[in-house]
């Protein structure tokens, strides 16, 4: 490439970047409105609209974890089904499907009844809070659908869960 080019490319890529607007973030790093909604306003559906299932699935949690062949629920997991239980009662517009998961350890009988289990705790605790019971079903998935995939138990771990699926739309 001549000097005279390079020159050139070097002096429209300067003009370029001179004529960006280094007012369009606010003082704090946000878009000041862009894409995000302007002024701290609830964005309906949105993960800080706390009647949307992506406020239920990320502030509150949708998943509670248990230990190595227990379908008992932890402290933690009642904490997050506490919350779970105070946002269905607040949305009764919706129902909810509990998956039970297991690790990939133990055969496929084994887990699928263990997965029963935990989604039934989880089902029970639910309806101990004052969620309807016919708000709530049950699935058991067993081993096989896993979030993590490896031979080691930080990835057991995060197997061995349930889950709280939202389903929208009560009518009548």
């Amino acid at each position: 490439m001549k000097p005279t080019a390079k020159i050139l490319l070097l002096v429209a890529g300067l003009a370029l970047a001179a004529c960006t607007n280094p007012g369009r973030f606010g003082a704090d790093g946000s878009t000041g409105g862009v894409g995000g909604g302007s002024g701290g306003a609830i964005v309906p559906g949105s993960a800080n609209d706390p009647t949307s299932t992506a406020y239920f699935n990320q502030t509150i949690g949708d998943r509670v974890l248990f230990a190595v062949d227990q379908s008992d629920l932890t402290p933690e997991g009642r904490a997050v089904l506490d919350g779970q239980s105070s946002w269905l009662l607040t949305n009764t517009d919706f129902t909810a499907i509990i998956e039970g998961h297991a690790d990939e350890q133990g055969t496929r009988e084994y887990n699928v009844g263990l997965g029963a289990r935990r989604a039934n705790s989880v089902r029970e605790y639910l309806i101990s809070k004052g969620v309807a019971g016919n708000r709530l079903r049950t699935v058991s998935y067993g081993k096989e659908r896993p979030i993590e995939i490896c031979s080691n138990e930080a990835c057991y771990a995060k197997n061995r869960r349930a889950v709280t699926v939202l389903a929208g739309g009560l009518t009548g």
